[in-house]
């Protein structure tokens, strides 16, 4: 009996997949006959370009109608880039059209023979050139746009208007506080600066003790990404220093190791170069270098929060920023 079953329960989804397939087969098969029938219409627009621009032809509105009932039918990427391109050329057509007819511009010629034909009187009799055309029927005609009444303009009302004095500006008399004196703060920056030194320190000794470690390595910190910003800053100015080197071996991975730093009359005849590059490392590089990196690679100690050289209490700042770039290396060659 439960032979049987798994049989049919087998036959069953044979049938569910093979129309499964079919029904994906007919799929592909109608986007790529939508996507035929745009090429269509591209190749019309392009043909019929010139029927298109005329003001009397019925052109344009049969092509978007076309184009708006093929839309219906749109439901993939790749229809809706051939629908966006049908509705781009015939926007590049009409843009041509107007260009053409509208690169001249109205001449005077043409205004005054417009005039004539829609306001000229020809009655048979000679006179001035003042009787030929209908003046007060272009005044009608203009009317609208000015938006005054065909009647008598009076000043009542404006003119009643008087002139306001400003009122002068009174200003209060502040009164000086007694005594006054800003609470003083521990100096934070001397704090951030020897908590560095430190890190400074702990990283040198270790690249001393093992001549040659991983970027990763060093300055990864497993439990913390502030800590790991920390090792880079400290990276970076070992680096701007000069004793510390960053050299990249054969298998393009980065390397660091310890070096005695250059003199300063190295730097300022030029035989020091410096060089410069920018590191970029945010949260998402952090984690993804927890993953790549094995447990227990990584050579910084962790810091708790109880070690740190923090007499006083003191505010925290955490600046969060997605696009953080730090200038991590200056290199001497």
């Amino acid at each position: 009996m439960s032979r049987d079953a798994k049989v049919v329960s087998r036959s069953r989804a044979e049938q569910g997949n093979a129309e499964l397939d079919e029904a994906t087969q007919q799929n592909v098969v109608d986007r790529r006959v939508v996507r035929s029938r745009y090429l269509q219409m591209r190749n019309l627009i392009n043909d019929k370009k010139d029927d298109i621009a005329r003001f009397d032809s019925e052109e344009f509105g049969s092509i978007i109608s076309e184009v708006e009932d093929l839309y219906q039918k749109v439901r993939k990427p790749r229809e809706q880039v051939a629908d966006a391109e049908a509705l781009l050329d015939l926007a590049n057509t009409l843009v041509t059209s107007v260009k053409s007819h509208a690169s001249e511009g109205l001449t005077p010629s043409d205004f005054i023979s417009c005039l004539l034909g829609n306001f000229g009187q020809q009655d048979g009799r000679r006179g001035t050139a003042e009787n030929s055309i209908r003046w007060k029927d272009i005044g009608f005609a203009v009317s609208p746009i000015f938006r005054n009444g065909r009647g008598c303009c009076t000043m009542l009302g404006p003119m009643n208007n008087e002139f306001k004095r400003r009122k002068l500006a009174v200003y209060k008399k502040r009164v000086k506080p007694t005594q006054s004196a800003p609470k003083e703060l521990h100096d934070s920056g001397a704090i951030q600066n020897a908590d560095t030194d430190k890190n400074m320190l702990t990283m040198f000794n270790i690249l001393k003790k093992k001549k040659f470690v991983r970027l990763e390595s060093l300055i990864l910190n497993r439990k913390s990404f502030a800590q790991t910003v920390e090792n880079l800053f400290a990276l970076s100015f070992l680096v701007r220093d000069g004793r510390v080197e960053i050299l990249v071996d054969e298998k393009g991975s980065h390397l660091v190791s310890p070096r005695n730093a250059p003199a300063a009359n190295l730097a300022v005849s030029g035989e020091v170069i410096y060089n410069h590059f920018v590191f970029r490392f945010d949260f998402k590089d952090w984690k993804l270098m927890k993953d790549i990196l094995g447990v227990g690679e990584e050579v910084m100690p962790h810091r708790d929060g109880l070690n740190m050289s923090c007499g006083s209490e003191f505010t925290q700042i955490r600046k969060v920023s997605r696009n953080r770039a730090l200038v991590s290396a200056l290199q001497f060659q």
